[in-house]
C-alpha cells in the first residue's frame, strides 16, 4: 500500500509528513524518507527539509512493494517500443563480460521480454559497473541506440554514494582529469599527457557520525569517475575495494536518469529509489 498527499501550504517535508500521517511514528516516517520510499512529484525525495510548494504531489510507499521483483526478472521503470530502463540490482554485470556469460542484465532483459517465436533484441545505452545499482537503459534497435547516445551530452545523470567521512565543504565541483591505467585497472587523478577531463558535481543529504550520503551529477561520464573522484576526494565511496576498503557492497546507486527521446523530443525521467542495503550503509 501507498499514502498518496496533496500539498495544501507549501513547507520543509518531514513536518509536512509528521502532520498528515499522524499515526505514524516519527521513527517510522523518518526510515521511509531515508530509504527512499517518499516520492515527490514522481521523485525519490531524501531530504526531510526538501521545500514543498502548493500543489505537490506526494506519495510514500512501501520498501517491499518497490523492491519485491521476481527471480531471473528487472525491474522495468520505463518501456515504450524504443527505449526501456530498468532498476540493475547490485552484482549484476550489465552485459557479458565472454561469450559464455549469460548472468547479466542484457540476457535476463531479453528472456523477460521475449515470448514464443517473438525474440527480443536490445542494445545497452549505459552501462553500469558490476557493483553500482540502479538506473540501466536499453534499446530495441542499433539505430535507436545510435541516436540516443547521440544526444548523450545533453543527459542528466544523478548517483547516490554512500562515502567515508563527511566532506568539508557540503557540496562542490571536481575538476580533475583522470587516466586510466590498464595493468590495475583503476584510474588515477591529476594531470598527466594522457588524461582525459572529467568533472563531477557533489551535494551532501545527510551524515552520520562516520559516514554520509552525497548526490553526484556527472558532467562527464569517464570509466570509475565517480569511484576515483570520491577518493580523491579523501571520502572514498563505502565498500569499493579497488579505491577505498571492502564491505558488504558498494555505496553507489544511479539513481536519476533524464534523457531526451530521440524520436518525440521529449524528456523522459526514469528514476529508481535506493534499495535497503543501500541506505543500510549509512547505519
Amino acid at each position: 500500500m501507498s499514502d498518496r498527499l496533496e500539498v495544501k501550504a507549501g513547507g520543509d517535508l518531514l513536518p509536512f509528513l509528521i502532520a498528515e500521517l499522524n499515526n505514524w511514528s516519527r521513527k517510522k516516517i523518518k526510515q521511509r524518507l531515508q530509504g527512499g520510499c517518499v516520492m515527490v512529484n514522481g521523485n525519490p525525495i531524501l531530504r526531510h527539509d526538501h521545500l514543498l510548494v502548493t500543489g505537490d504531489k506526494v506519495e510514500v510507499t512501501a520498501v517491499e512493494k518497490r523492491r519485491q521483483v521476481a527471480k531471473g526478472h528487472l525491474e522495468v521503470l520505463y518501456s515504450d517500443r524504443e527505449i526501456i530502463a530498468v532498476n540493475k540490482p547490485e552484482g549484476l554485470l550489465s552485459v557479458a563480460s565472454s561469450r559464455e556469460n549469460r548472468d547479466h542484465a542484457l540476457f535476463i532483459l531479453r528472456n523477460q521480454l521475449s515470448r514464443p517465436r517473438r525474440p527480443v533484441k536490445l542494445w545497452p545505452v549505459n552501462r553500469l559497473d558490476r557493483d553500482t545499482s540502479g538506473v540501466l537503459l536499453f534499446a530495441t534497435s542499433h539505430d535507436m541506440r545510435e541516436a540516443v547516445a547521440a544526444l548523450w551530452d545533453k543527459a542528466e545523470k544523478t548517483y547516490l554514494a554512500v562515502v567515508e567521512g563527511c566532506p568539508t565543504l557540503e557540496e562542490g565541483t571536481i575538476d580533475q582529469p583522470l587516466r586510466m591505467d590498464h595493468e590495475e585497472y583503476r584510474m588515477h587523478v591529476g594531470p598527466h599527457e594522457q588524461a582525459k577531463r572529467a568533472v563531477t558535481h557533489y551535494k551532501c543529504v545527510r551524515t552520520t557520525e562516520n559516514r554520509s550520503l552525497v548526490e553526484l551529477k556527472l558532467e562527464t561520464g569517464r570509466q570509475h569517475q565517480l569511484r576515483a573522484h570520491m577518493a580523491w576526494l579523501g571520502h572514498a565511496i563505502v565498500g569499493d575495494k579497488r579505491y577505498g576498503n571492502d564491505g558488504p557492497r558498494m555505496g553507489l546507486h544511479a539513481l536519476r536518469l533524464t534523457i531526451i527521446h530521440p524520436n518525440s523530443g521529449k524528456r523522459l525521467l526514469f528514476d529508481a529509489p535506493p534499495p535497503e542495503n543501500f541506505m543500510a550503509l549509512l547505519r
